[in-house]
């Protein structure tokens, strides 16, 4: 039984940037309890060249020698820095072999020089590794689009705040946001559906997952086979979410828009008024998918490793932990990440 289809609410970047603006009802509609917990945004100057030039070096950076990949991976940040094959865990708990993942914040190389921060924080204190030698243009071309996405993001963080967060003072989403050091852009290379077979189920590509961050902006996936780009060869393939009664619809968004999904913590700051997404990727089935692979950028948007989260009594979607009191965000993700990655020290 196939399920429904949806579009985003759309917010053009006109709206989004003027602050004297009331969106709230747009915001409520994508973000609040009956919503999918997203939302794009249109227009954005720029941003159409900038998503294809990253997009177009996926699978080159996917297909470097496996000696130059090795050189990029860092298995002290459980490989949430650099490039990451085969070490994240999916919900079967198996071993993720069907994407790779090139991991680093696009805004600063070197987030501390604390060693103490480092050692306790490896997934965000750590330093980004640069393909420099392999792949020179990833590096300016990931930063660019990266730090883009931010800057809407933050647009879109300040509607929020006029809906959720504005008795909130110094702990709105926007002020949080801005001076985080933890962002994190994740560029995804989904193998040809060759290698992975014929897998029936609805998470074949990504399994269900909910973000635990504050905001992911997502471009549209690219498709391409043999280096040529090409329309998606299967209409039920694509971006799965979880409605807040249990459905489960597929969404579409323009390849011109930037998505933004709400995560976790989020919805804890905002005392659940903002929803969280559960999604999942379903890859393309038939023999048009044979040989087809899949690219997408995400920007996950989040606190500082220091910002501390203070738990309401009810929240929607809380899949990890539930501390009492508060704990900060760099002790949460680690949490999280225990789910996920095994233990390097182990």
């Amino acid at each position: 039984m196939s399920s429904p289809t949806v579009s985003t609410v759309t917010i053009s970047y006109a709206e989004l940037k003027d602050r004297s603006v009331d969106i709230s009802d747009k915001i409520e509609l994508g973000f609040g309890s009956n919503g999918l917990g997203i939302v794009s945004i249109s227009d954005v100057p720029g941003y159409v060249s900038l998503r294809k030039n990253l997009l177009r070096l996926t699978p080159r950076l996917a297909s470097l020698p496996e000696e130059v990949k090795m050189q990029l991976e860092d298995a002290n940040s459980r490989y949430n820095i650099g490039w990451s094959h085969g070490k994240e865990k999916l919900e079967s708990g198996k071993q993720d072999l069907l994407k790779g993942s090139f991991y680093a914040n696009p805004i600063i190389d070197v987030p501390t020089t604390e060693i103490a921060l480092v050692q306790r924080y490896p997934s965000y204190c750590g330093p980004n590794i640069w393909p420099r030698d392999a792949l020179p243009e990833l590096e300016l071309t990931f930063k660019t689009l990266g730090k883009l996405i931010l800057d809407v993001g933050l647009l879109l963080a300040n509607h929020c705040d006029r809906y959720a967060f504005e008795t909130h003072g110094d702990g709105s989403l926007e002020r949080i946001l801005v001076r985080s050091r933890c962002h994190k852009g994740r560029l995804l290379y989904y193998y040809p559906s060759n290698r992975i077979g014929e897998d029936d189920s609805m998470s074949s590509w990504c399994g269900w997952h909910t973000d635990h961050g504050s905001l992911t902006g997502l471009t549209c996936a690219m498709f391409t086979k043999n280096g040529v780009e090409l329309p998606c060869p299967d209409s039920g393939a694509g971006l799965y979410v979880k409605t807040r009664s249990g459905q489960i619809v597929k969404v579409v968004y323009g390849e011109d828009e930037i998505a933004y999904q709400i995560g976790e913590t989020t919805e804890i700051l905002s005392g659940g008024k903002l929803c969280a997404t559960p999604h999942c990727v379903r890859a393309p089935r038939g023999e048009a998918a044979f040989g087809v692979e899949r690219s997408t950028f995400a920007l996950f948007m989040q606190p500082d490793w220091d910002e501390k989260l203070f738990f309401p009594e009810v929240v929607n979607v809380h899949e990890f932990i539930r501390p009492n009191g508060s704990i900060s965000f760099g002790d949460y993700t680690e949490k999280v990440l225990d789910k996920y990655y095994d233990d390097p020290k182990t």
